[in-house]
């Protein structure tokens, strides 16, 4: 009989690891393996992965490269609205997966698969994303998931593996680490509990650089254009020179902790140097260039648009309406901000911007009017009063 075809999003770690083998061992699959790298993985990283992946008995592997797609359909979109998790987080993990998701899934129809899978617990946000994701584009393909539905630990499928004879190490390392172009979260002992902070050394990237160095970005309607002088019509690649600029003063470390998909709080530590400055740098362009109701209803859209990505929404159609309202919203948001750098923090300088709506001849806040007159300034303050004038008048007559 000819073999059923599961694809299975594949990272090379544990879990994913123990699914391939007992997929392909116990069940009896044709197990097609796919790595979706969303900026996370080095060339050299990936052909490990690769390696691994045939040596846990899958009959084909591939890497899909989303990371280009991820910053246009994504990670721009979340710079235009300042996205920031509960004022904190930059959703790093949470929007890559969607992507991982729907690369996946793509793939898996391409080659007519009977089955998807994922190696996701039952006790995180992840299982959610990728088997929505999967649901919504692909119904007619079934989803596998032998970690969660078996309530594997992680004991369990390091005997499974040794039993089986993969030689790798997959000894319980202290720090969960996912590493991609918008961020890295880390796990660990201390993340479990919440008067607990990690500590140095659990950070992927070392504090290297000491004193004080500036930094300048450019932006041209909202996207990154040139960082110190240099342009980048690659906007991947201005991300990551922006990122190893900033992650060797320590900068974009904090921890988030937040409402989880399946209605726990979750705790997490991060590093995100990149975005940290980027959207910082990107928020103070627009204080100088955008209305004041610009800046208001891009918050209110910002917010939900970071909610509804970080919880699975990515597919709901208002989210492409978001997306045009954002973008809209950028045609005058071009400008320099210049950024001091030491270790562990940033100041924003300043801004040079011919948009700058603080230049104006209409006068300079706290010196001179050049707009309007003395008695212009008092008619307007009679006027603005009335309101309250009435509601207090009113209380008085009342003896309130």
């Amino acid at each position: 009989m000819k073999k059923e075809k599961v694809v299975l999003a594949f990272s090379g770690g544990l879990d994913t690891s123990f699914c391939a083998k007992y997929l392909s061992e116990e069940k009896g699959y044709e197990v097609y393996t796919a790595v979706a790298n969303t900026g996370g993985f080095s060339d050299e990283e990936l052909k490990v992965i690769e390696e691994k992946a045939y040596k846990l008995g899958a009959v084909e592997h591939v890497t899909l490269d989303v990371t280009q797609e991820y910053y246009e359909k994504s990670i721009k979109y979340m710079v235009f609205g300042n996205v920031l998790r509960n004022g904190t987080y930059p959703i790093s993990v949470s929007s890559e997966r969607i992507f991982q998701a729907m690369a996946i899934i793509n793939y898996a129809k391409e080659i007519k698969a009977d089955y998807v899978a994922h190696g996701s617990t039952g006790a995180g946000n992840d299982q959610i994303r990728f088997d929505l994701t999967f649901d919504v584009l692909a119904p007619e393909i079934k989803i596998l998931t032998p970690t969660r539905d078996m309530s594997l630990t992680r004991e369990y499928e390091i005997d499974y593996l040794k039993k089986h004879g993969i030689e790798a190490d997959f000894k319980k390392l202290e720090y969960s680490i996912n590493k991609g172009l918008w961020g890295t979260s880390i796990g660990g002992k201390e993340t479990l509990h919440s008067e607990q902070g990690l500590p140095e050394e659990a950070y992927p990237s070392q504090v290297t650089s000491t004193g004080t160095e500036t930094l300048k970005l450019e932006f041209v309607e909202g996207e990154i254009h040139a960082v110190n002088g240099e342009v980048f019509e690659n906007k991947v690649a201005a991300i990551n020179k922006i990122e190893e600029i900033g992650s060797k003063y320590g900068i974009g470390r904090d921890m988030h902790i937040g409402d989880t998909i399946i209605g726990i709080k979750g705790r997490v530590a991060f590093e995100a140097a990149a975005p940290m400055l980027i959207i910082n740098a990107h928020k103070m362009l627009e204080k100088h260039t955008l209305s004041k109701w610009q800046q208001y209803w891009k918050d209110q859209i910002g917010t939900w648009y970071g909610m509804f990505l970080h919880e699975a929404q990515y597919l709901e159609p208002v989210m492409r309406d978001c997306e045009a309202m954002l973008q809209s919203s950028q045609r005058n948001v071009n400008g320099t901000v210049i950024i001091t750098l030491r270790p562990y923090c940033f100041s924003l300088v300043g801004v040079e911007s011919s948009f700058d709506l603080v230049k104006t001849d209409f006068g300079d806040y706290g010196e001179v009017g050049k707009g309007w007159t003395a008695e212009d300034a008092k008619g307007f303050t009679k006027i603005l009063s009335n309101p309250l004038r009435v509601y207090y008048a009113n209380q008085k007559k009342n003896g309130k």
